[in-house]
């Protein structure tokens, strides 16, 4: 049952948030993370492709709360599935968002692979290649028919224009006491009062580089270690 539904598009710190939520006990959280670290997780989200509707509680079991692609964009389809939720938009100065994509397509597991990987590298770039139907899908749906992972980022205007309307859908959709538009900078008090949670105690707010994670993560794989998340072991 999912009591965090994340709507913020990947890169707006998204993986503070994952560690945030998991400190306020709104965890385990979904990221983009637990497909890399257990790729048998691709097969849950391969039911979206069909176009009927999802069980959210099999794509989601185990989980409390969600954030970065794909989860958060069915932000929509789980808030109707989990009406008691509540729904967190991170946002950030979109010219700095477009930069940090343009990045994470050029170091992240779409990028070119020599022939030789390492077998762990072989076994997670060969779920990234199984789940690629699903983030096109959610590509072309952000930015517009066209627009791919194998392609890159649109140009800055297209890409910024498309994080603007993803902003004003999520406003739009749903009622202000159900939704938190915040920027990870704000720290922990905003999320909390929201939440309902005590602020933690001497605690500074996590924030953790999404880009950097992602490509040590993948410069390791590639060299022949095994991925490691940067949030620790999750569920199994």
């Amino acid at each position: 049952m999912l009591h965090v539904i994340g709507a913020g598009l990947p890169r707006t710190g998204t993986s503070s948030m994952k560690a945030a939520l998991e400190r306020l006990g709104v965890g385990p959280c979904y990221h983009m993370f637990e497909i890399l670290t257990k790729p048998d997780h691709v097969d849950r989200w391969l039911p979206v492709l069909s176009g009927e509707p999802v069980d959210w509680d099999e794509v989601l079991d185990g989980y409390r709360s969600t954030q970065d692609w794909p989860a958060s964009h069915f932000w929509r389809e789980q808030a109707a599935a989990y009406p008691g939720a509540k729904v967190v938009l991170t946002v950030r100065d979109p010219h700095g968002w477009y930069l940090s994509m343009r990045q994470l397509i050029a170091n992240g597991p779409g990028r070119d692979l020599p022939d030789d990987l390492p077998e762990p590298a072989a076994t997670v770039f060969g779920s990234m290649r199984r789940l690629a139907p699903v983030m096109e899908l959610i590509v072309a749906s952000t930015f517009g028919e066209g627009y791919s992972f194998r392609t890159g980022m649109p140009e800055e205007e297209v890409a910024v224009a498309a994080f603007h309307r993803h902003v004003a859908a999520v406003k739009e959709s749903l009622p202000a006491d159900r939704l938190l538009v915040f920027d990870v900078r704000e720290g922990w008090e905003p999320l909390c009062r929201f939440l309902d949670v005590a602020v933690p105690s001497g605690e500074p707010f996590p924030h953790l580089n999404d880009s950097e994670a992602i490509k040590k993560t993948m410069e390791r794989l590639v060299q022949g270690g095994d991925i490691i998340s940067p949030f620790g072991p999750g569920p199994a």
